[in-house]
């Protein structure tokens, strides 16, 4: 537990018995990692147990996809149409299998969902104009963010630095200066976290339950990390029993455990991982005004060998017209080892032809 002046030891039965009495339960995340997925459905079965009248919200979902997932509780999608009809692979990305016994555990105990997020083009247009700039008709109904906690400030910071080290100044790209290329970064982040809290408030008055449902935030751990986040927009919302619970790794976060980072961690055990993969390409792909954008290459990669550069922009990707990132990177995952994909691309004033040769599986 660290809710305390420093951390203390505790076990899972005195921290669901917690968890149940809060209105709000925060489950965070990596994104990328199973044994996270999987600690998630272990903390939703142990609280839905003590507490059944239960309502679960996904980062993972644009509001637009409420009906989706209405339809999924129902049982009236299988898990492929579930997947196509949330447009899982343009708007979440990361491998559905990790979540789907988190869905499934949802549809067998007919527990609602609740669609969190807000569209990718809502907090790029916030990013590129700042939360002022936006015209309410655009903003999705969510509500003016409450004011970042200083600390809050600074962590965003270092990640906008990270960022700009690694893709380019976001300043050029939206011809802004530096510091409202980064306000605009923070209102993007802000309006991230509103619309969470504000999907997860809502949860609690939509279902008109006497008392309300215990909601449940699925959510990566950056929004939840020492109340910065989705818990000081819930505070802002008149929410104050929280309970942030962290799944943490051994040999990572949990050697330097901070009191206030959450209500609790749960240290993930060590595990043998094979060897990752090297990039299939080993490009950055970028959606831009001018269309589809290489924005990295990384060196010796597949790329990298075929002649390709950042700055290039692809027109057609297969033979199709290139339509945006997310088909972009979809069809470089499904080309078998040992084929070609052709690419076409404009580099300056010149358009030029690549073949892209897989190597095939060894």
């Amino acid at each position: 537990m660290l809710n305390g002046a420093s951390p203390a030891k505790t076990n899972i039965r005195e921290i669901v018995a917690h968890s149940v009495k809060q209105d709000i339960v925060l489950l965070g995340e990596q994104h990328d990692s199973e044994d996270h997925h999987r600690w998630q459905l272990q903390m939703l079965a142990a609280l839905h147990a003590l507490r059944p009248d239960m309502v679960i919200g996904f980062e993972m979902f644009p509001r637009r996809m409420q009906a989706v997932l209405d339809q999924w509780v129902a049982g009236a999608l299988t898990p492929q149409a579930l997947l196509k009809q949330s447009e899982w692979d343009k708007v979440w990305r990361y491998p559905a299998q990790m979540y789907l016994p988190l869905f499934e555990f949802a549809r067998l105990n007919r527990i609602p969902m609740r669609a969190l997020n807000v569209d990718n083009e809502l907090t790029r247009l916030v990013a590129e104009k700042t939360w002022e700039q936006v015209p309410e008709n655009l903003r999705e109904g969510v509500g003016r963010p409450a004011p970042p906690q200083p600390d809050y400030l600074a962590y965003l910071r270092e990640i906008y630095e990270m960022h700009e080290k690694t893709s380019g100044t976001h300043a050029s790209k939206t011809n802004t200066s530096p510091e409202r290329a980064f306000q605009g970064f923070v209102d993007s982040q802000l309006t991230w976290d509103r619309a969470m809290a504000e999907g997860l408030h809502g949860a609690r008055s939509l279902e008109r339950n006497t008392p309300p449902p215990l909601v449940v935030g699925i959510m990566g751990s950056g929004h939840i990390r020492f109340g910065h986040g989705v818990p000081n927009q819930l505070n802002s919302l008149g929410v104050i029993r929280i309970a942030s619970l962290l799944p943490v790794a051994a040999d990572g976060e949990c050697a330097h455990l901070q009191a206030g980072l959450a209500t609790a961690v749960f240290v993930t055990p060590e595990k043998a991982e094979p060897p990752p993969e090297p990039p299939r390409l080993g490009v950055v792909f970028e959606d831009t005004k001018t269309g589809l954008q290489i924005t990295a290459v990384t060196p010796g990669s597949l790329a990298d060998k075929t002649g390709l550069r950042s700055g290039d922009r692809i027109i057609e990707i297969a033979g199709r017209p290139a339509s945006g990132s997310a088909d972009a990177v979809l069809t470089v995952r499904r080309q078998p080892p040992g084929t070609w994909l052709p690419l076409r691309i404009a580099r300056g004033d010149s358009q030029l032809d690549f073949i892209i040769q897989f190597p095939p599986r060894p």
